[in-house]
């Protein structure tokens, strides 16, 4: 019996001590969260007015001026972008995003798959784990693995400019990116969207019916130069850090729930404890009284 008790007392202080960790890890996410969480929701309202804007103008694009970016050709050859994160502990986040992205390249790219002819951008350890184990590793790009350990702009810009780059020279012809799209700390959306080339909309109409015309200065050409590949990469990193703080939100979440878990479990051993306790004293007293009976 005393070997029970003991074992019991070595379980308590395993679960207390993994539910400290817990603690501090939903603490550290609740922290972590809050940034993230501010950067996002003051980044998403100019990077969706950028993004449309930018359909817009490419959508009502005539005469000389055009863009490549916004062209659309026959998919000989595609990139899948699957954005996870480098950390696990974040419950169903990062196989929710996997899916999606297996689904996209097992379904509408499977052709490609089967001919060599789609490359795979891993953003993120958790999602190469798997992706190097179920594609071959010729068409797993890694040079992005670590884009994570610094979100700026500047980083960031690395990824969506070879993406950029490839499809402008047509060695890409359509890029899909896997990403988790943020909406507060229990709910996040795993997402397979379009980047490459800029999906076209219905014409933008002003309050007369009338085509919207933008103005551009200095000129049309000189400006959409320099404006459609920035408004890309601000799409990108958005994807980025709309991922980012899905992260820690989920692993919030996940930490809070585990939390929760090892205190019910605390309590079922303790009362499992008390009661084998109880067993071993009335065991002993039963003895003692057996004991006596017989000396009398």
């Amino acid at each position: 019996m005393s070997g029970k008790l003991k074992e019991v007392r070595e379980r308590i202080k395993s679960v207390n001590s993994t539910q400290q960790i817990t603690k501090a890890m939903k603490m550290v996410s609740a922290a972590k969260l809050r940034k993230a969480q501010t950067t996002i929701t003051e980044m998403r309202p100019y990077a969706n007015r950028l993004d449309k804007m930018l359909k817009n103008i490419l959508t009502n694009l005539d005469g000389d001026t055009t863009s490549s970016f916004g062209v659309t050709r026959e998919v000989n050859n595609a990139a899948v972008v699957v954005v996870t994160s480098n950390r696990g502990l974040c419950g169903a986040f990062n196989t929710n995003i996997i899916k999606a992205a297996i689904a996209a390249i097992e379904g509408e790219y499977a052709p490609l798959l089967k001919e060599n002819k789609l490359r795979i951008v891993c953003i993120g350890k958790k999602g190469y784990d798997v992706i190097r184990k179920r594609y071959p590793k010729d068409i797993v790009i890694t040079d992005y693995l670590d884009l994570f350990s610094d979100l700026r702009f500047a980083n960031v810009a690395r990824a969506s400019q070879y993406l950029m780059d490839e499809f402008s020279n047509q060695g890409i012809d359509k890029v899909t990116v896997c990403y988790s799209q943020f909406k507060n700390a229990g709910i996040q959306y795993p997402m397979a969207v379009q980047f490459l080339p800029v999906e076209k909309v219905e014409v933008e109409l002003t309050k007369d019916k009338s085509k919207a015309d933008y103005i551009f200065e200095p000129g049309k050409e000189e400006l959409l130069e320099e404006l459609i590949p920035t408004i890309l990469q601000t799409t990108f990193q958005k994807f980025l850090l709309d991922t980012h703080a899905s992260e820690h939100g989920a692993r919030m979440t996940a930490m809070d729930k585990a939390t929760e878990n090892a205190e019910e479990l605390i309590k079922a051993l303790k009362i499992n404890y008390n009661k084998a306790r109880q067993e071993a004293i009335t065991k002993e007293l039963s003895e003692i009284v057996g004991g006596a009976a017989a000396l009398g």
